[in-house]
């Protein structure tokens, strides 16, 4: 098990400071030129991707691949531990750090309960087509759905219909996501079963969301410039009416006390072999499915 820190913010919301695992996680994004992307577990390719300018120049379309083959981290939940009562985001932190083919590396990790979601985000922006699919990242305040890493089952498969008995007794287990900013959206991890168990009954799923954070050294440099700003502006305050300073002041104090917990961006690694190897492996995945 990774050595991690834990830092505990309340309710269904924990920090993991991972200590041991640097270098790549075996579950990780890796670039090449001219936007290409490929996520990999392993050494197996799971997802890819790359940004195609559409009809607004301004508004680029990421269009995706998938390939069979992802492996969940967690075990699935069995009937007992669904009705079992628990901290699931701990349940998941645990899991997370012992299992293999996870993103989690170096760094500092939040996994927060997450009940609401925009509409839209379950429904028109979850890519439900396998294996492809096409993103739009940036119009209209950017896309936040959610992509499967795996082919969704039919709505009448047997798991699915004994997950919607669970939904409705309000004891199934949350899906497990992970925020990736470059995507803006959500990839699931676990439970994709349960996802479509909890929207045939009415849902948007309770999740939990795994995000990373940013590094101690970077949130400790935003906090020193945020506080030189607020000094030089302290003498301007003086002319501002008390109930308008105080104001001001809580507002300086929770954005201060936020930034260890912003989203962070997500690092990614270069993919060996570059564009090449890239494209090889594009032109593989389209003879494999060329009616799609």
């Amino acid at each position: 098990m990774a050595e991690a820190r834990r830092e505990l913010l309340g309710p269904g919301r924990l920090v993991l400071d991972i200590r041991d695992r640097p270098g790549p996680p075996p579950l990780r994004f890796e670039t090449a030129a001219d936007g290409r992307l490929l996520l990999r577990q392993g050494e197996r390719p799971l997802l890819l991707g790359r940004s195609v300018t559409g009809s607004a120049p301004c508004c680029p379309d990421l269009h995706l691949r998938r390939a069979d083959g992802y492996r969940s981290p967690l075990p699935p939940p069995t009937a007992a531990r669904l009705r079992a009562p628990g901290n699931w985001p701990h349940t998941y932190a645990r899991r997370l750090q012992e299992a293999p083919g996870t993103p989690l590396a170096d760094g500092r990790w939040e996994l927060a309960l997450r009940t609401r979601f925009q509409p839209g985000i379950w429904t028109e922006d979850l890519v439900r087509e396998w294996p492809g699919g096409s993103l739009g990242l940036y119009c209209g305040g950017g896309w936040h759905g959610v992509v499967p890493l795996r082919r969704l089952s039919a709505p009448d498969a047997s798991r699915v219909k004994a997950y919607r008995k669970h939904a409705r007794e309000g004891t199934l287990a949350p899906v497990l996501l992970w925020w990736v900013p470059f995507l803006d959206g959500w990839l699931i991890l676990d439970g994709h079963d349960r996802a479509l168990a909890a929207l045939a009954e009415g849902g948007p799923p309770e999740c939990v969301v795994l995000t990373r954070l940013p590094d101690e050294a970077h949130w400790r440099a935003q906090a020193a410039d945020l506080a030189e700003d607020h000094r030089r502006s302290r003498a301007r305050l003086a002319a501002v009416p008390a109930h308008r300073r105080k104001a001001m002041e809580q507002g300086y104090g929770d954005l201060l006390a936020e930034l260890p917990y912003e989203p962070a961006g997500l690092p990614t690694w270069p993919l060996p072999g570059g564009a090449r190897a890239w494209d090889a492996l594009a032109a593989r995945a389209v003879f494999q499915f060329p009616g799609d």
